[in-house]
């Protein structure tokens, strides 16, 4: 049985994480936070916008949560709508996965807002309908591992099945609690400069392998769909 795959969508299929992560430094900063780029990959990749603004308000003492989905979503989407583009051979993979008919979906720590606005963005929006999963839809997020059960339950697979491609290293950890095989991506522009011990990382939260490409993905797949 060929295996169904299950993306992480920020930094794996949208090259999203470079313009979230510069943006959030810069809140974060106006909310009197000063957080450098490797510390702020370590511990928000990945993350919901309720566990960032859990985090404000532990730093702040204030209620922020309404004020900084605003700013947020207003900067973020004002740059979506004029810088984001696939991850780098992102639409290749997914269309010689439409020829091998195989199952996929995402499985996102994104609002339901963020990931629609973004996949409207890359023009992606019908190719995932009813495909893209946001951890809205459970009790808890990543590291949980609830998001990609739910997400395998969606696409009517079973569990032990499924392969996810996964650049957080909250995200791995949650792949590895559903009981589901995880390769560590570092193919994101945002991990340009850091992909090496980024790789390390995903490796010590669980990742089978680490790859840098959506070539080498399919590489590591093709066997598999060959049985």
């Amino acid at each position: 049985m060929k295996p169904s795959i299950i993306f992480d969508f920020d930094g794996v299929l949208a090259n999203s994480e470079i313009i979230a992560l510069a943006e959030l430094q810069i809140l974060l900063q106006e909310y009197g936070i000063e957080v450098e780029m490797p510390a702020l990959i370590e511990k928000f990749l990945g993350a919901s916008l309720p566990q960032i603004t859990s985090f404000v308000t532990e730093h702040t003492g204030k209620n922020v949560q309404n004020e900084f989905h605003a700013t947020w979503y207003e900067r973020l989407f004002t740059r979506y709508e004029q810088e984001l583009e696939p991850v780098s051979g992102a639409i290749e993979l997914l269309d010689w996965l439409d020829a091998e008919n195989v199952k996929y979906c995402i499985a996102s720590g994104s609002s339901y807002r963020r990931l629609s606005f973004a996949l409207e963005c890359i023009s992606l929006t019908e190719r995932f309908k009813d495909r893209a999963f946001s951890a809205e839809s459970v009790c808890i997020g990543k590291p949980e591992p609830d998001i990609f059960l739910f997400a395998a339950d969606q696409l009517g697979v079973f569990t032990n099945k499924c392969i996810v491609l996964e650049d957080s290293f909250s995200g791995t950890i949650a792949a590895r609690r559903a009981g589901m095989p995880c390769i560590g991506f570092v193919g994101g522009g945002h991990l340009s400069t850091t992909s090496d011990s980024h790789a390390t990382r995903l490796k010590t939260a669980g990742a089978q392998e680490v790859i840098q490409s959506h070539a080498e993905f399919r590489s590591i797949l093709e066997p598999a769909m060959n049985k």
